[in-house]
């Protein structure tokens, strides 16, 4: 028999029962849709912790109720509309059961799913604008979470180590519903919205719908597998349209108004893509005797931030252009496994000596951004710009996309994405050439390990299609004493050579030479980068914080550029290298004219002089002098036509030429 107690839960249970069939309705698919009324909010944040696009907070009105899917869209509602997705499910471990969250759709995908279902129904279904996500989601709660400031245990999945992406359930209906019925607005997956993603307007609004153009479509409400941060009410994140992942689903509406009209972006270009002159440059004859510039800096924080230059420069990548120009290029986050991880440009223009102002130059919103090149093909008078774009926050799940320019960077072609997959063998690295046959070779990480190795996609056809050489070979990590379709050691520099095969050297996977003594590996490819030899080098092995750079030089010899060793990570008597009789220390060039047999010329990065200098990211202060060069950094560099050769660090910019090198 029931006492009092237990009566009045019951019959408060029968009462939210009556009161959740009141306002949700299934449709002709087993949808649950909740009635959402009309009113206003204050949409966004402004703490700036989390990034600038979340502010100004702004009046929003929604002038119209309407009706929203309880839940996100699952397996078998979508499957209804598209029965191949099937194969899809528990891709990446993600995903399995009928009532598990939708995933691996685009916002193509979802946008066709509406107009199925509408005529389906006769009823009016499209994905929600960006302000009605919020206003659903926040139900007049103005905390972080609907539900409070913190995410409930019962409700995360994986959000405290993300790097280490886990495979878990994307059930829907987890934990309570918010007070308009709906599930899992923070977390399980993130979700597609209709707007193209774009800075918040201050103003009062009503039905806004967003900007008329744009690169991405805004999604919603965080996921599996991403820091608690990402899953708040005002995150605003964003993806290409044509992106498919394990991340991100949808939810739909059901309106009866017609979709509000969306606004006309401010497209401010950025300092780098201003007065960028377009004539050919008259390019000087090369310099017949040694050339060693003063260094300067390269990476400057602008007077007037528009976006957050933060404290870790790094990663950087730069090319010459046929106006006279450098543009450089880097990555500027607090974390290398941060969403706000953006990438910076900064120009040289021909005349000047110094470098322009920081200015932005490409984020995904809300997307770690790891791995940028740069290549100048003058065959063509195409500028490539290359670029990593994770899944989440971490580098373990990269996809690969693309630009091009034909004005010197002054305006870019809209990206199209060279490698869909996020996953490994995707972190791109600076160092991107053309062979002999005119393909493009584009290095990149195999893994987001130390030790992991790195990788090659090659373009035949001018960039327009994509492929990793390797990728059907059973063991392509790197395994010493075995051919693999890994190069050996990660940020990997590659030529290819008079014969047409390729050479790399990398980081770490060291290997023994005949003394015993560990060198940095040497990987040769003879078969287009499909499977790799490995041995040791001549050179001293690097390590973190360090990348090397390999490259043909326009007088036909190969440079290396890297360490004589680690600081940290070696005792001082058996660090360094001896150059010319004298034990020196930090970054070096080696030159072989005989195509990586031997390398007669080596040279200290040095012209002598005792400077105070900062080398940024992870090098911070050293001083540079007769014995003493850069010790750590990412260098990337290029050869203008003039052949001085342009080095740049995490933070500074080197000059010389291949007759300074061969000076004793």
């Amino acid at each position: 028999m029931l006492n009092r107690k237990s009566i009045l839960l019951l019959s408060l249970f029968c009462w939210y029962c009556q009161l959740h069939a009141q306002n949700v309705a299934k449709n002709t698919i087993g949808i649950e849709m909740a009635n959402i009324p009309s009113g206003k909010f204050y949409m966004g944040a402004n703490d700036t912790r989390y990034g600038a696009d979340e502010s100004p907070v702004h009046k929003v009105v929604i002038g119209n109720p309407f009706k929203m899917s309880v839940t996100e869209i699952t397996n078998i509602q979508y499957e209804q509309f598209d029965p191949a997705h099937k194969k899809m499910r528990g891709k990446g471990g993600f995903s399995i059961e009928d009532n598990e969250a939708v995933v691996h759709v685009s916002w193509h995908d979802a946008v066709a799913f509406c107009k199925w279902l509408s005529q389906k129904d006769g009823k009016t279904y499209r994905l929600p604008t960006e302000a009605e996500w919020e206003y659903a989601c926040r139900a007049n709660a103005y905390s972080n979470l609907n539900i409070g400031d913190k995410l409930p245990a019962n409700m995360q999945k994986n959000q405290d180590v993300p790097e280490k992406i886990l495979a878990v359930s994307l059930k829907v209906k987890n934990g309570k519903p918010n007070e308009f019925g709906l599930y899992d607005m923070h977390g399980n997956i993130e979700e597609w919205c209709m707007d193209w993603y774009g800075p918040y307007q201050a103003h009062e609004q009503t039905d806004p719908a967003g900007y008329k153009e744009g690169s991405y479509r805004v999604v919603r409400g965080g996921s599996h597998n991403t820091f608690v941060a990402n899953v708040r009410s005002a995150n605003r994140s964003a993806l290409m349209p044509e992106d498919r992942n394990y991340l991100t689903g949808f939810r739909i509406v059901e309106v009866t108004s017609a979709l509000p009209i969306a606004t006309q972006i401010d497209n401010n270009l950025p300092l780098n893509q201003q007065k960028v002159k377009q004539e050919a440059f008259n390019w000087p004859k090369p310099i017949n005797k040694p050339f060693f510039a003063e260094p300067i800096v390269y990476v400057k924080n602008p007077s007037c931030n528009q976006t957050q230059l933060y404290s870790h420069n790094h990663c950087p990548a730069i090319t010459w252009l046929k106006n006279g120009d450098l543009l450089a290029i880097w990555f500027s986050t607090e974390s290398e496994f941060g969403t706000e991880m953006s990438i910076w440009a900064s120009r040289l223009r021909a005349g000047n000596k110094d470098w322009d102002e920081a200015s932005p130059f490409y984020k995904v919103p809300d997307r770690n951004m790891t791995g940028s090149s740069l290549f100048y093909d003058k065959d063509s008078g195409t500028l490539f710009h290359i670029n990593g774009v994770s899944a989440a926050g971490w580098w373990k799940n990269m996809m690969v996309t693309m630009r091009t320019s034909t004005d010197n960077g002054t305006t870019w072609s809209k990206e199209t994405i060279i490698a869909p997959e996020h996953t490994m063998r995707h972190q791109v690295i600076a160092g991107m050439f053309k062979t002999n046959e005119g393909w493009l070779v584009q290095p990149c990480d195999a893994g987001p390990g130390g030790a992991d190795g790195s990788a090659i996609l090659v373009s035949k056809d001018s960039g327009k299609t994509w492929a990793d050489p390797a990728i059907s070979i059973d063991t392509p990590k790197f395994v010493a004493g075995n051919m693999g379709g890994t190069i050996a050691g990660i940020h990997a520099g590659v030529v290819q050579l008079k014969n047409g095969d390729l050479m790399a050297f990398g980081r770490a996977n060291d290997i023994a030479n005949g003394e015993g003594i560990k060198r940095m590996p040497m990987s040769i490819s003879k078969d287009g980068g499909k499977t790799w030899a490995y041995s040791a080098s001549a050179f001293s092995p690097i390590s973190g914080g360090q990348r090397l750079v390999l490259r043909r030089l326009n007088e036909g010899a190969i440079l290396l550029v890297s360490f004589t060793h680690h600081p940290l990570r070696v005792t001082k008597d058996k660090a360094g290298m001896e150059i010319n009789g004298k034990k020196v220390y930090g970054i070096y060039a080696a030159v072989s004219f005989d195509e990586g047999k031997t390398w007669p010329v080596k040279k200290l990065i040095s012209d002598g002089r005792e400077r105070y200098m900062d080398g940024g990211a992870w090098t911070g202060a050293f001083v540079m002098d007769e014995t003493n060069a850069e010790p750590r950094g990412y260098f990337a560099a290029t050869q203008t036509p003039d052949n001085m050769i342009h080095l740049i660090s995490s933070k500074n910019h080197y000059r010389f030429n291949l007759e300074w090198l061969k000076e004793k």
